[in-house]
């Protein structure tokens, strides 16, 4: 299957992420902020990222236009990991680089399926 790196700063979202995409047989990277996370992308360069928007320090959308100005991480998926669910934030989100949105609290076959979708792009 593919290789998702997973950057969020919750523990309990951590584990559930982790597990729902092991359990569909996908390797995980994990980082538990924005720094730590752009080191992993350009180092291992995963099929996908799942980025939470609210990260201490950088936050999830400073580190994705990092991302997508970098010709060795432009091409990866992003998908944005976040509880910002307010009418305009996945526009916004978007505009700034992100390929996908996933609103938290996470619904197990709405991510898989998000996931899903997003790799068979890529």
């Amino acid at each position: 299957m593919a290789t998702v790196l997973v950057v969020e700063d919750n523990p309990a979202n951590m584990k559930l992420a982790t597990f729902l995409l092991e359990s569909a047989g996908h390797t995980v990277l994990s980082a538990i902020d924005a720094e730590a996370g752009l080191t992993l992308a350009r180092d291992e360069k995963p099929n996908l990222i799942l980025m939470d928007i609210q990260l201490p320090g950088m936050d999830g959308l400073e580190a994705t236009g990092l991302l997508k100005a970098d010709d060795a991480t432009r091409a990866i998926p992003v998908i944005a990991l976040t509880a910002l669910a307010m009418k305009g934030d996945e526009e916004r989100i978007r505009a700034a680089g992100c390929d996908g949105y996933i609103a938290k609290p996470i619904a197990y076959k709405e991510f898989l399926a998000t996931v899903t979708t997003e790799l068979a792009k890529s």
